[in-house]
């Protein structure tokens, strides 16, 4: 089965109050997994790569109930997606760190994996979860 999740973070103050926001859906739109965290006080950028190391960690925690055998995730960073397609060099020291987890997760993962980036109107819903993890800390 293929799985669609769109992912986000979001920090106030850059570096500030973050959260993280993952809805993963089935191929019928049903969502099968959702996640909204507080984060403590990280970069955009940071949260960014934790919801998706997030999704990642729960895909694969999750692999065969989901019967996965495919991720498609949608994130409205265009850095993080560009540096995950090897189109941007990772330079930042913090997200040098983030960047090896999810190359790491990625090795494991029995399932085929794909990102994209979309517009943010395409991903309020992830947005939303991200604004309720800092929200409601």
């Amino acid at each position: 089965m293929r799985l669609r999740a769109w992912t986000d973070g979001a920090s106030r103050g850059n570096p500030g109050d973050a959260g993280i926001g993952v809805i993963i859906k089935n191929d019928a739109g049903e969502v099968v997994l959702e996640e909204r965290r507080y984060l403590g006080t990280v970069t955009n950028n940071q949260a960014e790569y934790t919801a998706l190391i997030v999704c990642l960690e729960k895909v694969i925690a999750h692999a065969d109930a989901l019967q996965c055998d495919a991720l498609a995730v949608f994130a409205d960073s265009e850095l993080m997606v560009k540096q995950l397609k090897g189109e941007y060099k990772v330079k930042d020291e913090g997200l040098k760190i983030h960047f090896a987890r999810v190359k790491e997760l990625l090795r494991t993962a029995r399932f085929t994996f794909t990102i994209s980036h979309v517009p943010r109107a395409q991903n309020k819903e992830a947005d939303k979860l991200a604004n309720e993890g800092i929200d409601f800390r």
